[in-house]
């Protein structure tokens, strides 16, 4: 039911499985202190993932992005439902990882000490978070990039890991939402030497004012999907009302040991 990870070089991650995912039972102030580890040791290029109900349920139906989030280095928990799993599993888990918040802190709490990437977004908007993450908490800001809404010739792919490489940052924001983001991560982690690479899907948009957060009260009590439902119902229908009910329905399969889903 339970394993553990090495973070760094003395520190365990405790995990729990869910949907044949293992998610690391980490809150925001464990997952900066683990990419810092991370951006000291510069030993190797590590991909997070940041998901939730959506990106496991992409999961259960995917055995190829079921390895996507198995490979990376730190799955964390971006919704509610999987803390109230944690929970289940006895893990002492109060909030969830939040994408928008696990950026803004991680500016806040390192300031000018790392050099960061912003790749992902429509145009100016990666500009336009580089722009507000300096602002607010003076950080480094080593590039930005905007691909275009269309998949990437390989020439354009090469071109693009050229120009990241070339900015040697410490930090790779990525923003392109799931499961694209972590397709791209999973990718390209052997043609990078980014130590630290993040999909953090909506927080560009979240964290520049183009999309509205839900309040807090809604964040932090499992009913964001509601909000964001009501805010663009024609995209997030299907996710929310189809997926959703799915979810649900396979994690009680699994907790009752009725089914499997490694």
């Amino acid at each position: 039911m339970e394993n553990t990870v090495q973070g760094s070089e003395a520190t365990e991650i405790a995990q729990f499985k869910v949907l044949g995912v293992s998610v690391h039972a980490v809150q925001i102030p464990d997952t900066i202190e683990i990419l810092e580890s991370w951006i000291h040791s510069r030993s190797s290029s590590h991909y997070v993932a940041v998901t939730g109900m959506h990106g496991i349920s992409e999961a259960a139906g995917s055995p190829e992005f079921r390895t996507t989030l198995n490979t990376a280095s730190l799955v964390v928990c971006d919704g509610m439902p999987l803390v109230w799993l944690g929970r289940w599993h006895g893990h002492k888990m109060q909030r969830r990882v939040y994408g928008p918040e696990l950026m803004a802190s991680f500016c806040r709490d390192t300031g000018s000490r790392y050099r960061h990437f912003f790749y992902g977004g429509a145009p100016d908007v990666p500009e336009r978070l580089a722009a507000e993450m300096q602002s607010r908490y003076g950080i480094r800001v080593a590039g930005t990039f905007s691909p275009p809404f269309r998949p990437l010739t390989p020439e354009e792919d090469r071109e693009a890991i050229a120009i990241i490489e070339a900015a040697r940052p410490d930090l790779l924001w990525i923003g392109l939402s799931t499961p694209k983001q972590e397709s791209w991560m999973y990718q390209h982690r052997n043609k990078l030497t980014v130590p630290v690479v993040v999909g953090v899907g909506a927080a560009f948009d979240l964290n520049t004012g183009r999309l509205v957060q839900a309040p807090a009260w809604m964040r932090e009590n499992g009913l964001e999907w509601l909000f964001r439902l009501l805010v663009e119902p024609r995209r997030l229908w299907r996710r929310y009302l189809v997926r959703g009910p799915m979810f649900v329905w396979n994690v009680g399969l699994e907790l009752l040991n009725v089914r499997r889903f490694d």
